[in-house]
Order: C-alpha cells, then sequence, then structure tokens
C-alpha cells in the first residue's frame, strides 16, 4: 500500500512544482499539500473502506481547486490550467469513480459527482457520468428528467435530451412527471427552431437548404407525446397539467385549443375539468376591438363580468354533475374572490350575496362538505348575523356529529354571541364525542371559563379535564392547568396544582421547567424547592436530557444557598444516566461551563 501511495503522490509532483513555479504557492504551503494528500490517500487505499473518507478527499481536492482559482484572480496569472486544475479534476474523477462504483446505490453520491463534474468537468465527461449514474438507478425518472434537461439546456442537444426521455418511458411508461417534461422539452425545441429560423430571415439568409420542418415548428412532435400520453394516463388533473405547459408557448394555440377542447370531451364528469373551464373565464381577454378598461368604474365593471361568468359556467357544472366534490370547488372559488381585496363596496357586497347563496344552495342539497360549514358559520360571524351563524353550526353538528372541528365551531358562534348555554353544549359535546379526541374541547372550555367564569369553575373543569383525557394529549392539559394556576392565583396556587399533579404521569420537560421559573420569579427564591423540581424532573427525563443537569449544576453553583460541593455527585449521577449522544453532549457542555469559570 505505501508503494501505491508514494506513486499517487509522485503522479502529483509536477503539478505542484507548477504551482510554486508561477508563484500561487510557497514551499510550505506545497509540503503541506503533499502531507495532507498522503494522509488522504492512506485512507481511501486501506482495506476497510468507508465512505466518508473519500468525501473528505474530494472536499479537500475541491477546496484545493477554488483556492488555486481565487489566487490566479489576484495575480491574473491564467496560464497552465492543463498541467495544474485538470490534473487535479482528473483525480477528483477517479475518486468518485471509485466510491460511485463501491456505493452504487448512495444517489446523494452520484449527484455530488454531478455537481462537480458540472462545475469542473467538460460537457463530454459529464454526459458519461449521467449515463453511469442511469444505468444503475433507471428506476427514478427525477434522475432521468435532470439529465435530459441538461442535455436540453446546457449541451443544447434536443436529439440527446429525446432519447433520454424515449429510453425513461421504456422503464416508466406510466410516469406522468416523465410525460410533462419530455411534452415541455418538445415544445421548447420547436420555439428554439422557430426563432433560429426567424433571425435567419430576418438577416436575409437563404433557409431552403436548413431542415426546419413545418411540423416540427408548429409543435407537432409535442402534440403527439400529448395524444400518446393521455391514452396511457388517465384523469383530469393530468389533462390539465398538459395544457398549462401548452399554455406557456405562445406559438402553440392550435395545440392549446386542441387539447382544452379534449379535457371538455373526455372529462366532463370531473369536477377539476369545471373547475379549470370556469376559472379561465377570469383569465380570458377581452373581445377584439374592445378598449381595456381604463377608468376604476369600468375595471370593477370588468372584474364583475368576469366573475359572472366563471359562476355561470359553475352554476351550470353543479347541475351537471350534483356532487359534494363540484360544490367545493365552487365554494372555494367564492371564498377566494370574496377574501381578494377591492375598494370597491357594491363588488364586495356582490362577492358576499354570491357566497352565502351558494352556501345555502349545497346545504338545502345536502352535499356541503364538512370543512365548508366551518368556513360559512365563520363568515356570517365576521358580519355578526349570530343567529344564522349559530343555525349554520347546528346544522353541521347534527351532520357531522363525530367531528370535534363542528362541536368548536358551534361553541365559537355561541362564546362570540354571548349564549348562556356555552357549558350546556360543552357538556353535551362531551357525550356525543370520543374521550380521546376531546383534548382541543377541554383547553377551549377552560380558556372562555377564564375570561368568563369564577376561579373556582374553572378549576373545577380543569380538574375533570385530568380526569377525562389520557395518555399524551394530558401532556398538554397539565401544562395549561399549571399556567392558569400561576397566572391567576400566583406561586401558592401553582405549588399545590403541582403538587396534586406530581405523580399523574406523563408529563412534558416544560411542566417541571415552568415550576422552577415560577421559584426563580419569587422574592424569596427557596434552593430547597428548586432541589426538589430538579430531582423530579429528572426521575423523568434524566437519561435523555442533558440540559436539565447542566442547569442543576449550575444552580448549586450560582444560588445563594446551593451547595457547590453537590456539583460532582450531580455530575456522576448524569454520567450513569445519560445515554449515547446525550452523554457526550453534557461532557462537552460541562467542560466548556468549568472553563468558562476558571
Amino acid at each position: 500500500m505505501a508503494e501505491i501511495i508514494q506513486e499517487r503522490i509522485e503522479d502529483r509532483l509536477p503539478e505542484l512544482e507548477q504551482l510554486e513555479r508561477i508563484g500561487l504557492f510557497s514551499r510550505a504551503e506545497i509540503k503541506a499539500i503533499i502531507k495532507k494528500a498522503s494522509d488522504l490517500e492512506y485512507k481511501i487505499q486501506r482495506r476497510t473502506l468507508f465512505k466518508e473518507d473519500f468525501i473528505n478527499y474530494v472536499q479537500y481536492e475541491i477546496n484545493l481547486l477554488e483556492l488555486i482559482q481565487r489566487r490566479r484572480a489576484h495575480i491574473g496569472y491564467s496560464f497552465k490550467k492543463d498541467e495544474i486544475e485538470n490534473s487535479i479534476v482528473h483525480r477528483v474523477q477517479g475518486v468518485f469513480r471509485r466510491a460511485s462504483a463501491k456505493w452504487k446505490d448512495d444517489v446523494q453520491l452520484w449527484l455530488s459527482y454531478v455537481v462537480f463534474c458540472k462545475k469542473w468537468a467538460t460537457k463530454a465527461q459529464l454526459s458519461k457520468v449521467f449515463s453511469a449514474m442511469l444505468a444503475i438507478h433507471s428506476n427514478k425518472p427525477a434522475l432521468w428528467i435532470m439529465a435530459a434537461k441538461w442535455e436540453m439546456e446546457d449541451r443544447l442537444s434536443s436529439e440527446s435530451a429525446r432519447q433520454l426521455f424515449l429510453r425513461a418511458l421504456r422503464f416508466h411508461p406510466e410516469c406522468p412527471k416523465l410525460y410533462q417534461e419530455y411534452f415541455r422539452m418538445e415544445l421548447m425545441h420547436a420555439e428554439k427552431l422557430r426563432k433560429e429560423k426567424q433571425e435567419f430571415e430576418t438577416a436575409k439568409m437563404d433557409v431552403e437548404n436548413l431542415e426546419y420542418s413545418e411540423e416540427i415548428l408548429k409543435g407537432e412532435l409535442a402534440r403527439i407525446i400529448y395524444k400518446n400520453s393521455v391514452s396511457i394516463i388517465k384523469g383530469a388533473e393530468f389533462h390539465v397539467s398538459l395544457l398549462s405547459i401548452a399554455q406557456l408557448f405562445d406559438f402553440a394555440k392550435d395545440l392549446q385549443r386542441e387539447i382544452y377542447d379534449d379535457l371538455q370531451a373526455l372529462h366532463t364528469d370531473d369536477p377539476l375539468t369545471w373547475d379549470y373551464v370556469a376559472r379561465r373565464e377570469l383569465e380570458m381577454e377581452s373581445q377584439p376591438g374592445d378598449e381595456p378598461p381604463t377608468t376604476k368604474q369600468a375595471k370593477v365593471a370588468e372584474a364583475t363580468r368576469r366573475e359572472e361568468r366563471c359562476c355561470a359556467v359553475y352554476e351550470e357544472a353543479v347541475k351537471t354533475l350534483p356532487t359534494e366534490a363540484m360544490w367545493k370547488c365552487y365554494l372555494n372559488f367564492c371564498m377566494e374572490r370574496f377574501t381578494k381585496k377591492t375598494n370597491s363596496q357594491l363588488l364586495r357586497e356582490k362577492r358576499l350575496e354570491r357566497t352565502m347563496v351558494a352556501f345555502r344552495k349545497a346545504h338545502e342539497l345536502r352535499l356541503l362538505p364538512e370543512v365548508q360549514y366551518k368556513q360559512w358559520s365563520e363568515l356570517l360571524l365576521q358580519h355578526n348575523l349570530f343567529k344564522e351563524a349559530l343555525e349554520v353550526a347546528g346544522a353541521g353538528t347534527e351532520l357531522f356529529q363525530d367531528s370535534v372541528m363542528m362541536w368548536q365551531v358551534k361553541l365559537q358562534v355561541l362564546i362570540a354571541s354571548e349564549s348562556p348555554d356555552v357549558a350546556m353544549v360543552f357538556e353535551e359535546a362531551f357525550v356525543r364525542l370520543k374521550p380521546q379526541i376531546c383534548l382541543p374541547l377541554w383547553i377551549s372550555w377552560a380558556e372562555w371559563s377564564e375570561g368568563a367564569k369564577s376561579q373556582e369553575d374553572t378549576e373545577a373543569i380543569f380538574k375533570k379535564a385530568v380526569l377525562a383525557v389520557m395518555g399524551a394529549d394530558s401532556v398538554t392539559l397539565k401544562d395549561k392547568y399549571l399556567d392558569w394556576a400561576y397566572r391567576s392565583s400566583g406561586y401558592k396556587k401553582a405549588r399545590a396544582v403541582f403538587k396534586s399533579l406530581q405523580e399523574s404521569r406523563p408529563f412534558s420537560v416544560d411542566f417541571f421547567r415552568k415550576m422552577i421559573q415560577f421559584e426563580k420569579e419569587q422574592e424569596s427564591c427557596k434552593m430547597a424547592n428548586l432541589r426538589e423540581y430538579y430531582e423530579r424532573a429528572l426521575r423523568e427525563f434524566g437519561s435523555v436530557d442533558s440540559d436539565l443537569w447542566m442547569d442543576y449544576i449550575k444552580e448549586e453553583l450560582d444560588h445563594p444557598l446551593g451547595r457547590p460541593e453537590n456539583c460532582g455527585q450531580i455530575y456522576w449521577r448524569a454520567m450513569k444516566m445519560l445515554q449515547g449522544e446525550a452523554a457526550e453532549l453534557f461532557v462537552a457542555k460541562h467542560a466548556m461551563h468549568q472553563a468558562g469559570h476558571l
């Protein structure tokens, strides 16, 4: 092995001599490079190989290349690149080749190889890297797309990109993303040829002898891909994605029209089709000869007309396709337009009226989705229509009796309207709902009670909640209970709550840290209490939380009544309890803290 390393170091000598000769590096720096290179070479030549050693080798060489570049720019010397930079680049490629051969399945390693070649290698070399990568990772469409895009955009080879897409589709004949990118590539190719032809014609050059097929210029290849792909991949979503790509190219108006017509013909029963067709009315240009609106009134009138055209399509859609999904599309559109800012009071009122009517119709047909009962109630609340909001929320809870969200909406309306029935409806909700999903309601009830009821009532709710909510959800509740106790009645009450809960597992670290903080905020902060809280916290989290141990040590050192002599014992207890990385972190923090006290 020593002979191999010596040979590889000797191979470096010509480039190192050139670096010194042209003044980019000093003799001392060259010696340091040789030493570092020997260490790196040793690690990648030994019998047991580690990927990190190869990565470190590559990173060192890249750093060296970048340093050479900076120094060249500084002294303005650009010669001898073949002997220096190219030699290093070839060496790095060799290391990457070895690493990627050994760890073939590591996609990130291959991508690092690609990134390096993009910056430092030739285009031909990068093509070979892509070929090698795809031979192993042919099951990953994203890599095929990356390679094809590079061939198209960097090498300017549409033919190579086309071949890659065709090969990729043999491996992945039903991959929507491949078809979308292939379709986009052919449209880009056609646009590029059109621009070239136009430039030649502008320059009055003879284009007769140049091969500019009229069909390709019109995007016929893209059309073939479109036809093939929609025969394989069904559904309006994919169809719309191809139409969205085609709309990026002005020359492809005929193709856009064809895709649009096919969308309407093939996917009439898909809400997405109707949604797309309706929203398209917003973007439709004015009729030829019409002046674009200039005054505020004219702009408002134009916006109103466009929105009415959209809604006419949606109205037809919900008659043709009376489903919950179709109504959801319509209502989402109405809500989007309503929330869109406008200075026109008239337009805002029209949008609100349209939205309310659509909600009412969907509800009457029993086709209103759960989440939109919530939207409807909140919209009514915004306009202080409490009676109507309560009717809607009530209808929602009747239809979706098992939904926490709908009960929360109903209670939100009752609280906003200052109804006397709030507590009764909370009780009803707990009867109707499964206990394991009720945490948000218990928190809402306690928060409402804090503002509307006595401290005794609020505490009674917290006590009920602690008994009702089990498992991980109870952690949040205990934290809220402790916060409320301190906020409403001070430290003494918080300590009483802490005592009552201290055996009711599970806890969060914050539960104990809150009590530590509350104690420290008192005028006579008692070290005995702090020790109690730390000891209880460490009983629960001492095997995983290194910060708790460190803070306990600092408390003994910094508190006026602390006992610094306890710190050694705490340290050794921590070392026994902490595991793995937590123990290493603790040792490092402890060492830093001690260094800071010296």
